[in-house]
């Protein structure tokens, strides 16, 4: 069983920056593939970005892409995301998520954080 804790969040002004992490519990978190998701006020949650076991591959929805950056530190058992240039669109809670499976366009996850807001001013 892994518990995912999310931080991080907050109010930030546009094009401004933000640094979420997401602790997780567990000796096996290592050998997850991690990811990040959001879910904006009266729409479905979508995929953010994903990292693998090691932090030597990440995968971004187009949107986040090129501003956002995934990344881990497995001796802290901790993921991270550094989001940079924010936009109003960027506002929702976001969500730590952890193992990972399928394929772009399909992810699933067996583990979830409870989620931070993060709210962009224009």
């Amino acid at each position: 069983q892994v518990q995912l804790v999310e931080s991080g969040g907050g109010l930030v002004q546009a094009g401004g920056s933000l640094r979420l992490s997401c602790a997780a519990s567990g000796r096996t978190f290592s050998s997850y593939r991690m990811g990040w998701f959001r879910q904006a006020p009266g729409k479905e949650r979508e995929f953010v970005g994903t990292i693998n076991w090691s932090g030597g591959s990440t995968y971004y929805a187009d949107s986040v892409k090129g501003r956002f950056t995934i990344s881990r530190d497995n001796a802290k058992n901790t993921v991270y995301l550094q989001m940079n240039s924010l936009k109003p669109e960027d506002t929702a809670v976001y969500y730590c998520a952890g193992d990972l499976r399928g394929a772009v366009g399909s992810w699933s996850a067996n583990y979830w954080g409870q989620g931070t807001q993060v709210t962009v001013s224009s």
